[in-house]
Protein backbone atom coordinates (compact mmCIF):
# COMPACT_ATOMS: atom_id res chain seq x y z
CA UNK A 1 0.00 0.00 0.00
CA UNK A 2 1.43 3.38 -1.01
CA UNK A 3 2.19 5.71 1.89
CA UNK A 4 1.34 9.35 1.18
CA UNK A 5 3.33 10.75 4.08
CA UNK A 6 3.07 14.56 4.32
CA UNK A 7 6.25 16.28 3.13
CA UNK A 8 6.82 19.82 4.35
CA UNK A 9 7.64 21.81 1.21
CA UNK A 10 6.73 25.25 2.52
CA UNK A 11 9.55 27.75 1.81
CA UNK A 12 11.47 28.84 4.90
CA UNK A 13 11.82 32.49 5.92
CA UNK A 14 15.37 33.88 6.20
CA UNK A 15 16.96 32.59 9.40
CA UNK A 16 14.22 30.01 10.00
CA UNK A 17 15.62 26.57 10.78
CA UNK A 18 14.15 23.26 9.77
CA UNK A 19 12.54 21.21 12.50
CA UNK A 20 13.74 17.60 12.59
CA UNK A 21 10.20 16.41 11.84
CA UNK A 22 10.30 18.32 8.55
CA UNK A 23 12.67 15.79 6.98
CA UNK A 24 11.50 12.67 5.21
CA UNK A 25 13.06 9.38 6.33
CA UNK A 26 15.25 8.90 3.24
CA UNK A 27 18.37 11.02 3.64
CA UNK A 28 20.42 12.15 0.66
CA UNK A 29 23.69 13.83 1.52
CA UNK A 30 25.26 16.35 -0.81
CA UNK A 31 27.78 14.92 -3.25
CA UNK A 32 29.40 17.98 -4.88
CA UNK A 33 32.86 19.06 -3.73
CA UNK A 34 31.86 22.67 -3.06
CA UNK A 35 28.06 22.89 -2.63
CA UNK A 36 26.26 26.19 -2.07
CA UNK A 37 23.27 24.65 -0.33
CA UNK A 38 22.72 23.38 3.18
CA UNK A 39 20.05 20.91 2.04
CA UNK A 40 20.67 17.44 3.46
CA UNK A 41 17.86 15.47 1.85
CA UNK A 42 15.45 15.56 -1.08
CA UNK A 43 12.65 17.34 0.78
CA UNK A 44 15.00 20.11 1.87
CA UNK A 45 16.35 20.79 -1.62
CA UNK A 46 12.77 20.83 -2.96
CA UNK A 47 11.78 23.31 -0.26
CA UNK A 48 14.81 25.46 -1.08
CA UNK A 49 13.95 25.31 -4.80
CA UNK A 50 10.37 26.47 -4.17
CA UNK A 51 11.51 29.31 -1.92
CA UNK A 52 14.31 30.40 -4.25
CA UNK A 53 12.08 31.70 -7.07
CA UNK A 54 10.04 34.89 -7.15
CA UNK A 55 6.76 33.00 -7.17
CA UNK A 56 3.25 34.06 -6.26
CA UNK A 57 1.10 32.02 -3.82
CA UNK A 58 -0.56 30.06 -6.61
CA UNK A 59 2.78 29.10 -8.22
CA UNK A 60 4.14 28.01 -4.84
CA UNK A 61 1.05 25.87 -4.20
CA UNK A 62 1.31 24.28 -7.65
CA UNK A 63 5.03 23.57 -7.16
CA UNK A 64 4.36 21.98 -3.78
CA UNK A 65 1.67 19.75 -5.29
CA UNK A 66 3.80 18.65 -8.25
CA UNK A 67 6.92 18.00 -6.18
CA UNK A 68 4.99 16.14 -3.48
CA UNK A 69 3.79 13.79 -6.22
CA UNK A 70 7.29 13.39 -7.59
CA UNK A 71 9.09 12.84 -4.27
CA UNK A 72 6.44 10.36 -3.19
CA UNK A 73 6.84 8.51 -6.50
CA UNK A 74 10.63 8.44 -6.01
CA UNK A 75 10.23 6.92 -2.56
CA UNK A 76 7.30 4.56 -3.13
CA UNK A 77 7.56 3.51 -6.79
CA UNK A 78 11.15 4.06 -7.96
CA UNK A 79 12.53 3.53 -4.42
CA UNK A 80 15.34 5.95 -5.20
CA UNK A 81 16.65 9.30 -4.02
CA UNK A 82 17.17 12.15 -6.47
CA UNK A 83 20.87 11.31 -6.85
CA UNK A 84 20.01 7.75 -7.92
CA UNK A 85 17.58 8.69 -10.70
CA UNK A 86 18.47 8.20 -14.35
CA UNK A 87 16.89 9.19 -17.66
CA UNK A 88 14.85 5.98 -17.84
CA UNK A 89 13.37 6.71 -14.38
CA UNK A 90 12.25 10.17 -15.40
CA UNK A 91 10.71 8.89 -18.62
CA UNK A 92 8.91 6.28 -16.54
CA UNK A 93 7.55 9.06 -14.34
CA UNK A 94 6.22 10.86 -17.43
CA UNK A 95 4.25 7.73 -18.29
CA UNK A 96 3.18 7.28 -14.66
CA UNK A 97 1.47 10.68 -14.82
CA UNK A 98 -0.49 9.55 -17.86
CA UNK A 99 -2.02 6.60 -15.98
CA UNK A 100 -1.45 6.62 -12.19
CA UNK A 101 -2.54 3.48 -10.28
CA UNK A 102 -5.95 3.43 -8.56
CA UNK A 103 -4.54 3.80 -5.02
CA UNK A 104 -3.03 7.17 -6.08
CA UNK A 105 -6.41 8.52 -7.18
CA UNK A 106 -9.36 10.06 -5.31
CA UNK A 107 -11.97 12.36 -6.83
CA UNK A 108 -12.44 14.18 -3.49
CA UNK A 109 -9.69 16.74 -2.84
CA UNK A 110 -8.71 16.08 0.77
CA UNK A 111 -6.04 18.21 2.54
CA UNK A 112 -2.54 16.82 2.12
CA UNK A 113 -2.29 15.90 5.81
CA UNK A 114 -5.53 13.89 5.70
CA UNK A 115 -5.02 10.11 5.51
CA UNK A 116 -7.60 9.99 2.71
CA UNK A 117 -5.54 12.36 0.56
CA UNK A 118 -4.42 11.08 -2.84
CA UNK A 119 -2.14 12.99 -5.24
CA UNK A 120 -4.39 12.60 -8.32
CA UNK A 121 -8.04 12.97 -9.23
CA UNK A 122 -7.41 10.99 -12.42
CA UNK A 123 -4.94 10.62 -15.29
CA UNK A 124 -3.25 13.86 -16.37
CA UNK A 125 -3.75 15.39 -19.80
CA UNK A 126 -0.67 16.09 -21.92
CA UNK A 127 -0.64 19.81 -21.00
CA UNK A 128 -0.83 18.88 -17.29
CA UNK A 129 1.92 16.28 -17.72
CA UNK A 130 4.03 18.94 -19.42
CA UNK A 131 3.60 21.33 -16.47
CA UNK A 132 4.37 18.55 -13.99
CA UNK A 133 7.61 17.68 -15.78
CA UNK A 134 8.60 21.34 -15.99
CA UNK A 135 8.46 21.46 -12.18
CA UNK A 136 10.49 18.24 -11.88
CA UNK A 137 13.11 19.38 -14.39
CA UNK A 138 13.33 22.74 -12.64
CA UNK A 139 13.99 21.02 -9.30
CA UNK A 140 16.73 18.77 -10.68
CA UNK A 141 18.42 21.64 -12.54
CA UNK A 142 18.40 23.68 -9.32
CA UNK A 143 19.78 20.73 -7.36
CA UNK A 144 22.67 20.43 -9.80
CA UNK A 145 23.37 24.19 -9.82
CA UNK A 146 23.56 24.33 -6.03
CA UNK A 147 25.82 21.29 -5.80
CA UNK A 148 23.24 19.01 -4.21
CA UNK A 149 23.46 16.72 -7.26
CA UNK A 150 26.58 15.92 -9.25
CA UNK A 151 24.65 15.59 -12.53
CA UNK A 152 21.15 16.30 -13.81
CA UNK A 153 19.55 13.42 -15.76
CA UNK A 154 16.52 15.59 -16.57
CA UNK A 155 18.65 17.57 -19.02
CA UNK A 156 18.36 14.58 -21.37
CA UNK A 157 14.60 14.13 -20.94
CA UNK A 158 12.36 15.61 -23.61
CA UNK A 159 9.41 17.78 -22.66
CA UNK A 160 5.91 16.39 -23.11
CA UNK A 161 4.68 17.52 -26.51
CA UNK A 162 1.29 19.20 -26.65
CA UNK A 163 -0.73 20.51 -29.58
CA UNK A 164 0.01 24.19 -30.20
CA UNK A 165 -2.88 26.46 -31.11
CA UNK A 166 -2.78 30.23 -31.50
CA UNK A 167 -6.53 30.46 -30.96
CA UNK A 168 -8.23 30.45 -27.58
CA UNK A 169 -11.11 27.99 -27.61
CA UNK A 170 -11.96 27.58 -23.91
CA UNK A 171 -14.41 30.39 -23.39
CA UNK A 172 -18.11 30.86 -22.68
CA UNK A 173 -20.59 32.85 -24.70
CA UNK A 174 -22.27 35.85 -23.10
CA UNK A 175 -25.50 33.84 -23.10
CA UNK A 176 -23.85 31.06 -21.08
CA UNK A 177 -22.40 33.54 -18.58
CA UNK A 178 -25.77 35.26 -18.19
CA UNK A 179 -27.37 31.88 -17.48
CA UNK A 180 -24.72 31.12 -14.84
CA UNK A 181 -25.31 34.48 -13.12
CA UNK A 182 -29.06 33.93 -13.18
CA UNK A 183 -28.61 30.42 -11.79
CA UNK A 184 -26.56 31.48 -8.76
CA UNK A 185 -28.88 34.46 -8.17
CA UNK A 186 -31.84 32.07 -7.93
CA UNK A 187 -30.34 29.92 -5.18
CA UNK A 188 -32.67 29.69 -2.18
CA UNK A 189 -30.50 29.75 0.97
CA UNK A 190 -31.56 27.60 3.93
CA UNK A 191 -29.16 29.18 6.43
CA UNK A 192 -27.23 32.43 6.99
CA UNK A 193 -24.06 30.68 5.78
CA UNK A 194 -25.82 29.64 2.56
CA UNK A 195 -27.01 33.23 2.03
CA UNK A 196 -23.44 34.46 2.45
CA UNK A 197 -22.19 31.81 0.06
CA UNK A 198 -24.75 32.72 -2.60
CA UNK A 199 -23.74 36.40 -2.62
CA UNK A 200 -20.03 35.58 -2.37
CA UNK A 201 -20.23 33.14 -5.28
CA UNK A 202 -22.31 35.59 -7.34
CA UNK A 203 -19.74 38.31 -6.77
CA UNK A 204 -16.88 35.96 -7.66
CA UNK A 205 -18.54 34.95 -10.92
CA UNK A 206 -19.28 38.53 -11.95
CA UNK A 207 -15.81 39.73 -10.92
CA UNK A 208 -14.06 37.08 -13.02
CA UNK A 209 -16.38 37.65 -15.97
CA UNK A 210 -15.90 41.44 -16.00
CA UNK A 211 -12.24 41.89 -15.06
CA UNK A 212 -10.57 38.91 -16.76
CA UNK A 213 -8.37 38.54 -13.69
CA UNK A 214 -6.67 35.27 -12.89
CA UNK A 215 -8.04 33.16 -10.03
CA UNK A 216 -5.29 33.98 -7.54
CA UNK A 217 -5.27 37.67 -8.47
CA UNK A 218 -8.79 38.11 -7.12
CA UNK A 219 -8.55 35.65 -4.24
CA UNK A 220 -5.37 37.28 -2.89
CA UNK A 221 -6.74 40.86 -3.18
CA UNK A 222 -8.15 42.88 -0.29
CA UNK A 223 -11.47 44.71 0.02
CA UNK A 224 -9.61 48.02 -0.28
CA UNK A 225 -8.28 46.96 -3.69
CA UNK A 226 -11.60 48.10 -5.20
CA UNK A 227 -11.65 51.89 -5.14
CA UNK A 228 -12.34 55.12 -7.02
CA UNK A 229 -10.19 58.22 -7.36
CA UNK A 230 -13.23 60.46 -7.33
CA UNK A 231 -13.84 60.76 -11.07
CA UNK A 232 -16.54 58.11 -11.32
CA UNK A 233 -14.11 55.42 -12.47
CA UNK A 234 -13.74 52.36 -10.27
CA UNK A 235 -10.69 50.11 -10.27
CA UNK A 236 -9.50 46.78 -8.91
CA UNK A 237 -5.81 46.53 -8.03
CA UNK A 238 -4.30 43.05 -8.48
CA UNK A 239 -0.84 41.56 -8.29
CA UNK A 240 -0.16 39.41 -11.35
CA UNK A 241 2.55 37.05 -12.51
CA UNK A 242 6.04 38.07 -11.51
CA UNK A 243 4.51 40.30 -8.80
CA UNK A 244 3.55 42.84 -11.46
CA UNK A 245 0.72 45.14 -10.33
CA UNK A 246 -2.22 45.91 -12.62
CA UNK A 247 -5.41 47.83 -12.15
CA UNK A 248 -8.53 46.63 -13.84
CA UNK A 249 -11.69 48.62 -14.69
CA UNK A 250 -14.69 47.75 -12.49
CA UNK A 251 -18.17 48.13 -14.06
CA UNK A 252 -21.36 49.03 -12.17
CA UNK A 253 -22.68 45.44 -12.25
CA UNK A 254 -19.61 44.26 -10.34
CA UNK A 255 -19.95 47.12 -7.83
CA UNK A 256 -23.59 46.17 -7.23
CA UNK A 257 -22.57 42.54 -6.69
CA UNK A 258 -19.88 43.70 -4.24
CA UNK A 259 -22.42 45.74 -2.23
CA UNK A 260 -24.79 42.76 -2.02
CA UNK A 261 -21.95 40.44 -1.05
CA UNK A 262 -20.64 42.73 1.69
CA UNK A 263 -24.18 43.25 2.99
CA UNK A 264 -24.64 39.49 3.35
CA UNK A 265 -21.53 39.42 5.55
CA UNK A 266 -22.77 42.34 7.67
CA UNK A 267 -20.29 44.81 6.20
CA UNK A 268 -20.90 48.38 4.96
CA UNK A 269 -21.67 48.63 1.20
CA UNK A 270 -18.13 49.67 0.26
CA UNK A 271 -14.72 49.52 1.91
CA UNK A 272 -12.10 52.21 2.40
CA UNK A 273 -8.96 51.99 0.30
CA UNK A 274 -6.95 51.12 3.42
CA UNK A 275 -9.15 48.09 4.23
CA UNK A 276 -6.99 44.95 4.25
CA UNK A 277 -9.89 42.54 4.81
CA UNK A 278 -9.64 39.68 2.27
CA UNK A 279 -11.75 40.37 -0.80
CA UNK A 280 -12.99 36.77 -1.01
CA UNK A 281 -14.24 35.48 2.35
CA UNK A 282 -15.11 32.02 3.60
CA UNK A 283 -18.86 31.78 4.17
CA UNK A 284 -18.51 29.14 6.90
CA UNK A 285 -15.95 30.64 9.25
CA UNK A 286 -17.15 33.00 11.98
CA UNK A 287 -13.76 34.71 11.89
CA UNK A 288 -12.62 36.75 8.90
CA UNK A 289 -10.99 34.07 6.76
CA UNK A 290 -9.73 34.31 3.20
CA UNK A 291 -11.12 31.69 0.82
CA UNK A 292 -8.44 29.47 -0.69
CA UNK A 293 -7.74 29.35 -4.43
CA UNK A 294 -8.98 25.77 -4.56
CA UNK A 295 -12.24 26.57 -2.74
CA UNK A 296 -12.87 29.57 -5.03
CA UNK A 297 -12.28 27.39 -8.08
CA UNK A 298 -14.69 24.76 -6.77
CA UNK A 299 -17.30 27.45 -6.05
CA UNK A 300 -17.23 28.59 -9.68
CA UNK A 301 -17.35 25.02 -10.97
CA UNK A 302 -20.37 24.42 -8.71
CA UNK A 303 -22.19 27.32 -10.34
CA UNK A 304 -21.36 26.02 -13.79
CA UNK A 305 -22.67 22.56 -12.90
CA UNK A 306 -25.97 24.05 -11.73
CA UNK A 307 -26.18 26.26 -14.82
CA UNK A 308 -25.47 23.28 -17.11
CA UNK A 309 -28.50 21.50 -15.61
CA UNK A 310 -30.59 24.62 -16.25
CA UNK A 311 -29.36 24.72 -19.85
CA UNK A 312 -30.41 21.09 -20.36
CA UNK A 313 -33.91 21.91 -19.12
CA UNK A 314 -34.01 24.89 -21.49
CA UNK A 315 -33.04 22.64 -24.43
CA UNK A 316 -29.66 24.36 -24.90
CA UNK A 317 -27.29 21.39 -25.24
CA UNK A 318 -24.33 23.36 -26.62
CA UNK A 319 -24.38 25.77 -23.68
CA UNK A 320 -24.82 22.87 -21.24
CA UNK A 321 -21.79 21.08 -22.68
CA UNK A 322 -19.53 24.15 -22.49
CA UNK A 323 -20.63 24.86 -18.90
CA UNK A 324 -19.86 21.29 -17.83
CA UNK A 325 -16.25 21.69 -18.98
CA UNK A 326 -15.75 25.30 -17.87
CA UNK A 327 -13.60 26.57 -15.01
CA UNK A 328 -12.88 29.96 -13.47
CA UNK A 329 -10.09 30.53 -16.01
CA UNK A 330 -12.62 30.23 -18.83
CA UNK A 331 -14.14 33.47 -17.57
CA UNK A 332 -10.83 35.24 -18.17
CA UNK A 333 -10.80 33.86 -21.72
CA UNK A 334 -14.46 34.83 -22.15
CA UNK A 335 -13.93 38.44 -21.08
CA UNK A 336 -10.93 38.91 -23.39
CA UNK A 337 -12.64 37.15 -26.32
CA UNK A 338 -15.80 39.26 -25.94
CA UNK A 339 -13.91 42.57 -25.88
CA UNK A 340 -11.54 41.57 -28.69
CA UNK A 341 -14.50 40.74 -30.93
CA UNK A 342 -16.24 43.98 -29.94
CA UNK A 343 -13.38 46.03 -31.34
CA UNK A 344 -11.38 46.86 -28.18
CA UNK A 345 -7.77 47.49 -29.20
CA UNK A 346 -5.45 44.55 -28.57
CA UNK A 347 -2.94 46.81 -26.76
CA UNK A 348 -5.68 47.78 -24.30
CA UNK A 349 -6.53 44.13 -23.73
CA UNK A 350 -2.85 43.20 -23.42
CA UNK A 351 -2.40 45.71 -20.58
CA UNK A 352 -5.62 44.57 -18.90
CA UNK A 353 -4.75 40.88 -19.16
CA UNK A 354 -1.12 41.33 -18.15
CA UNK A 355 0.19 39.47 -21.20
CA UNK A 356 3.91 39.78 -21.89
CA UNK A 357 3.32 39.48 -25.63
CA UNK A 358 0.53 40.97 -27.73
CA UNK A 359 0.62 37.77 -29.80
CA UNK A 360 -0.93 36.01 -26.79
CA UNK A 361 -3.72 38.57 -26.70
CA UNK A 362 -4.33 38.21 -30.43
CA UNK A 363 -5.35 34.59 -29.84
CA UNK A 364 -8.64 35.87 -28.38
CA UNK A 365 -9.71 37.58 -31.61
CA UNK A 366 -12.26 35.32 -33.30
CA UNK A 367 -14.15 37.98 -35.25
CA UNK A 368 -12.22 37.38 -38.46
CA UNK A 369 -12.88 33.64 -38.13
CA UNK A 370 -16.62 34.29 -37.85
CA UNK A 371 -16.56 36.63 -40.82
CA UNK A 372 -14.58 34.10 -42.88
CA UNK A 373 -17.07 31.36 -41.91
CA UNK A 374 -20.09 33.50 -42.88
CA UNK A 375 -18.52 34.55 -46.17
CA UNK A 376 -17.80 30.95 -47.22
CA UNK A 377 -21.24 29.72 -46.15
CA UNK A 378 -22.93 32.63 -47.93
CA UNK A 379 -20.93 31.86 -51.05
CA UNK A 380 -22.02 28.22 -50.89
CA UNK A 381 -25.64 29.29 -50.47
CA UNK A 382 -25.31 31.61 -53.47
CA UNK A 383 -23.97 28.84 -55.69
CA UNK A 384 -26.79 26.52 -54.62
CA UNK A 385 -29.29 29.24 -55.43
CA UNK A 386 -27.91 29.63 -58.96
CA UNK A 387 -28.11 25.90 -59.56
CA UNK A 388 -31.69 25.86 -58.39
CA UNK A 389 -32.55 28.56 -60.93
Amino acid sequence: MTKFVPIDLAPRLPGQLDAPSGRIDVKMFRVADDPITEAQNDAEIAREFIGNGDLGPKSIANSQKELFRFLTWCREEAKKTLSQLNVADLNAYKEFLRDPPPDWICTTKWPRNDPRYRPFTGPLSDPSRRQAMIAVKGLLAFAEQTGYLRRNPAALVRNVRTPVSSRITRYLTQEAIALAIDTVSRRVPDSPAAARRRERDRFLLIAFAHTGARLNEIVSASMGAIYTEGNGRWWLDVLGKGNKPRRLPVPEEMLDALRRYRGAFGLPPLASRADRTPLVLSSRSKAVTRLTDEAASEAIKGIFTEAAAAAVQAAQPDIADSLRHASAHWLRHSMLTNHANNGVQLKTLQDTAGHASIATTAGYLHKTDNERHDEIISSNAGKKGKKAE
